[in-house]
């Protein structure tokens, strides 16, 4: 059975017969299977009232464990997002009363960003149908066959600059 890149890789094949685009056939691959997540990622979180930026916020809240609180920093370089897209995320996480923000008793130019008790009992359940949609589009794969692939993936990832994950001693 062909799928949408095979048809493009056949084309390139075609016209510059020269090129390798085998790495097409993975990225092309990773590319689609990425918009289709987003696609039904953002139809299933709809029904919580955030965007998908915005559930990433909520949900870095949250697995960080309790009290539920990280910098605006700590979140912006763990997002891979910029301070200015973060600044706006949190502006309309707390007007919707899922964060609030705590100055630091130690420096006053400092502050966290805490989860309400509303943000917390929305990312539960949002973060549930999230692994639920996630879980639905590798249904077609085995148990092993997962294993491999988040192996394959996870390779790739460690040979780009800044993936290394150093855990606190």
């Amino acid at each position: 059975m062909r799928d949408h890149v095979d048809f493009v890789v056949a084309q390139w094949a075609d016209v510059m017969p020269e090129l390798d685009a085998s790495s097409m056939e993975i990225f092309g691959r990773m590319i689609r299977v990425q918009k289709h997540l987003e696609r039904l990622r953002s139809e299933a979180l709809s029904q919580y009232g955030f965007k998908e930026g915005e559930f990433d916020v909520l949900a870095t809240l949250r697995r960080s464990g309790s009290p539920y609180r990280l910098t605006p920093t700590e979140l912006y370089r763990s997002l891979l997002i910029t301070s200015g897209a973060m600044t706006n995320r949190l502006v309309r996480l707390e007007s919707a009363g899922m964060i609030e923000r705590i100055a630091d008793s130690q420096d006053k130019r400092s502050s966290q960003v805490a989860l309400t008790e509303k943000g917390k009992a929305l990312i539960e359940q949002a973060v549930k149908t999230h692994t639920e949609v996630q879980n639905g589009v590798l249904d077609g794969l085995e148990p092993e066959q997962r294993q491999i692939l988040a192996g394959l993936l996870k390779k790739i990832l460690l040979n780009l600059s800044d993936e290394k994950v150093v855990a606190p001693s």
